[in-house]
């Protein structure tokens, strides 16, 4: 067993050591990979997924302007922002020990607060595009 737990410390040291003369490539390929981690390992990701769907869809069906479609891309783009790093410190938090998890937990709580204003922000914000919107077509 102690031979596992030390090739696994030697493979990340390697790739610790790498990461400083990495290509573009290489990069780009470990973020998306950083994404679909984040994406498959928080099921919170399949909530704010589904509203970012129903959000283009419902700025599709209202035909928003482009300054429209800008805000509400954005607001889409810095929720699951918020919520990819939410993931990284709660990924951190896992790894730790009981002590340490114990006087970081504080870190989690405005991480998750992040995504909280992140999200409510997105939602005024789609309110008052949205809103708008319906009722341009309902006074037509």
């Amino acid at each position: 067993m102690g031979s596992v737990w030390w090739e696994e410390e030697t493979a990340v040291r390697e790739r610790v050591l790498r990461r400083t003369s990495r290509r573009w490539r290489d990069k780009f390929a470990e973020a998306w990979r950083g994404i679909k981690r984040g994406i498959r390992g928080h099921s919170s990701f399949f909530v704010h997924f589904f509203f970012a769907v129903s959000a283009v869809a419902m700025a599709a069906v209202l035909q928003c302007t482009l300054w429209e479609w800008c805000l509400i891309i954005g607001c889409i783009g810095l929720v699951l922002t918020a919520e990819l790093f939410n993931s990284a410190i709660e990924t951190l938090f896992h790894g730790l020990d009981i002590a340490s998890k114990a006087r970081i937990q504080g870190c989690l709580d405005i991480a998750a607060g992040a995504v909280l204003l992140a999200s409510v922000t997105a939602a005024v914000i789609g309110t008052l595009i949205f809103g708008q919107r319906i009722i341009e077509l309902w006074w037509r």
